[in-house]
Parts: C-alpha cells; structure tokens; sequence
C-alpha cells in the first residue's frame, strides 16, 4: 500500500510504502507491542492495556488475565464494540487441555483492540478489559493496517 501525501508545491507526492508485519511481540512487562517485518522492529506501540488482572497467564474464562504464549492473528472484526479489533488465536490445544484437566473452559473471544465505541476521551489509562489487548483508536488503525491475518504473535510475560 503506498500513499499519497500534498507538497508545499500542490504537487502529490509519494509517501513510504506500508511495511507489513511479519511478525508481533508483545511483553506485557514492558507494556509494549513491538512489530517486526524480517527480523527488524519496524513499530513499537507503548503503554498497551491489558485484563484487569494483567500478571499471569490466561488459564480460565473469567479469569481477565491476558494469554502468554504463541499465537497467530485469525481474524478481524471492523465492526467491533471496541472501534477496531484482530483476533488473536487462544486458546491453542495446550491451553484447552489445560483448562478441560481442571473441569473448566478456556474462555476466549481474545483481541486486540481499540477503546469502546463512544468513549470520547484518551485511550483508558488502566488495565480493564476481560483479557484482551488494548491501544488507543489510532493505534487500533495503524495496527490494521499493518498486520494481515495469520501473523504470528508471540506475548510474553
């Protein structure tokens, strides 16, 4: 995708291409979502939010813990009740086994995604979604674009 952006002269002029990511890391201890494209950071997204209970790994629905692990981007929701989101792959068969072992469900329904149609202010300055991943509207956008489905993400503690 390349786009176009006005010179001073009036004249269009080409802006850098879009660099897709290849690759997504987020370190929830460092409250970043870096993106990769061959090996190379090429964005870094800070002071992400997470579940209301951010420190551990995601076991069980309802816990508001954010999964750590190896995932992959599975699908996309433009229509979401939190501006944009991607959805993320979890639970993955070791997370099930896991959850079915102690006679209770995974949960799922995870994403990253943008702030709550209608929230007028800043991107909420606190953890509180139910286990998701969240960034600012504009970040939300830039990230859309940015990622295709199928992209590999790694989140870790």
């Amino acid at each position: 995708m390349v786009a176009l952006t006005a010179c001073s002269s009036g004249q269009a002029e080409q802006a850098k291409p879009l660099v897709k990511a290849d690759a997504i890391l987020v370190d929830k201890s460092d409250r970043t979502l870096l993106l990769y494209a061959k090996g190379k950071e090429i964005h870094r997204y800070t002071n992400i939010r997470f579940g209301d209970a951010p420190e551990g790994h995601k076991q069980f629905e309802g816990d508001e813990k954010t999964p750590e692990g190896r995932y992959t981007i599975n699908g996309r929701n433009p229509k979401s009740a939190y501006h944009l989101s991607l959805r993320i792959s979890y639970p993955n068969a070791a997370d099930t086994a896991f959850a079915k072992s102690k006679g209770k469900s995974p949960g799922g329904d995870i994403f990253i995604h943008g702030q709550p149609n209608g929230w007028a202010g800043p991107a909420i300055p606190r953890d509180w979604t139910d286990g998701c991943i969240a960034l600012s509207n504009a970040e939300i956008a830039m990230l859309w674009k940015q990622v295709d489905d199928g992209t590999p993400i790694t989140i870790q503690p």
